[in-house]
């Protein structure tokens, strides 16, 4: 199986990328970290337009964490939907730092039964339907997806039959990540009062940060071609920024 990638005839490091509510075409995506207290960005990184938010995340947060000596300071993460994947999840888990993430928003398929009204019980390892019928567990898939399936021989007789599932074989199929846990626990931290506060704190941060260097500083458009190049043009941005950042805070102190 191929797949069809658009390339730039003008810049080809860039991607073409198609995202709801943005313009679509070549594009580069500016990835940048700022810290909460002072605002000050503590990592910027360039990617091709349709590299998703999330995968550079993971290997840009290790950088930091080495550079400036983070795993003694870090304490809290926020971030938006798109890094809410269970590889994230996990590994702000296992490092215990506190993790925020926006909730995705989920469209259940039309007509059918919300997955969230199948219960998990975890110390059998399966699912209850709201018939009280059990999805037991059946394999795991390679992108780390276990699956648990009905008894079709208990589901063909079943009246919401036609509300749970459209398969032909009468069986239901639900699915969770091996790191669901680390998944519910990021979920858990967002609806906790502090998770709430520091979420919030994203618009007065990174999303301000964002919003200064499109509209004071020029990012909006990239000045020029290559991958290369659009970096040093965000790089020299969040310098100014920075130092902009800087002379206000010692002008505070000093005043």
């Amino acid at each position: 199986q191929t797949k069809e990638t658009k390339v730039s005839t003008t810049d080809p490091d860039s991607g073409y990328m198609v995202r709801d509510g943005k313009p679509e075409g070549f594009f580069y995506l500016d990835h940048r970290t700022v810290d909460h207290k002072y605002n000050i960005i503590t990592d910027v990184h360039i990617t091709p337009g349709n590299v998703h938010d999330s995968k550079p995340y993971l290997e840009r947060l290790e950088l930091q964490i080495k550079k400036f000596g983070f795993d003694k300071t870090l304490e809290a993460v926020a971030l938006d939907a798109g890094y809410y994947t269970a590889d994230i999840c996990k590994k702000l888990h296992v490092r215990r730092i506190y993790a925020v993430i926006g909730g995705r928003s989920y469209t259940p398929v039309k007509g059918l039964i919300a997955k969230w009204r199948f219960k998990y019980d975890r110390e059998r390892d399966l699912y209850i339907c709201p018939q009280k019928q059990e999805l037991a567990y059946a394999t795991t898939d390679r992108e780390g997806y276990r699956q648990y399936k009905s008894a079709p021989e208990i589901c063909k007789d079943c009246p919401l039959l036609s509300q749970c599932t459209r398969s032909r074989n009468k069986q239901k199929v639900l699915t969770r990540h091996v790191w669901q846990d680390s998944k519910e626990w990021v979920k858990q931290n967002g609806r906790s009062r502090s998770g709430k506060y520091l979420y919030r704190l994203r618009y007065q941060t990174i999303e301000r940060s964002f919003a200064d260097a499109k509209e004071l500083h020029g990012l909006r458009y990239c000045r020029f071609r290559g991958k290369k190049k659009v970096l040093e043009q965000a790089l020299m941005t969040a310098i100014c920024q920075n130092v902009k950042k800087i002379a206000n805070h010692l002008a505070k102190l000093a005043g």
